[in-house]
């Protein structure tokens, strides 16, 4: 499975919890977990569906090679969730999942605001940043937090070769242990520092 594939597979296992969220869970308070590094505030749920909309516009210019600067940096500012959030979201992930099927070299540079990467490198990121975030969401609303298999697979080859890198610059928290025989996803969970249990 490619790069593209399992970004798919990730953005759309991201919408199918944005699709179950309730309208009273919107303005939920979200666990101190996901407060940004640069704030000690707890988002709201809203807050952050709005934050991975707005990644999610990014992605076709950054797979297409656009600087922020060439595609405008005030391109994706403000509520892109709207009165219908999400449709909106939908919206978002269907631009995105298209330029990700359209990639057509891995090696492209893609130029992210912390740094240029190859466009693969790039996917890695950001699916696993899609994966695993769906679980924990679909876990605070109270939905089946289950992945597909194919995606925690995909996730897996992506990111146990460099989870321990990752660590170091603080993408993941300390893993956790998990028996070898462990079902994949608990693994996957345990080995980017969440506990399945």
């Amino acid at each position: 499975m490619n790069e593209q594939d399992v970004f798919v597979l990730a953005d759309r296992a991201l919408e199918r919890v944005v699709q179950q969220i309730q309208d009273v869970q919107w303005d939920m308070d979200m666990p101190a977990t996901f407060a940004r590094r640069d704030t000690d505030h707890v988002p709201t749920l809203r807050t952050i569906i709005g934050y991975h909309a707005s990644d999610d516009a990014w992605v076709p210019d950054m797979l297409a090679g656009r600087t922020m600067d060439e595609a405008g940096k005030d391109k994706f500012g403000g509520d892109l969730l709207g009165d219908d959030p999400k449709a909106a979201f939908a919206a978002i992930v269907d631009k995105a999942c298209a330029a990700a099927a359209q990639l057509d070299d891995l090696e492209r540079t893609v130029h992210c605001s912390f740094g240029d990467y190859p466009a693969r490198e790039y996917l890695w990121q950001i699916n696993g940043f899609r994966g695993i975030r769906a679980w924990e969401i679909a876990k605070i609303i109270g939905v089946d937090p289950t992945l597909p298999d194919d995606l925690v697979q995909g996730l897996w080859d992506e990111l146990s070769p460099v989870a321990d890198a990752w660590r170091k610059f603080g993408v993941f928290a300390a893993a956790i242990p998990v028996a070898d025989d462990a079902p994949l996803m608990q693994r996957l969970l345990g080995l980017t520092g969440r506990d399945p249990q």
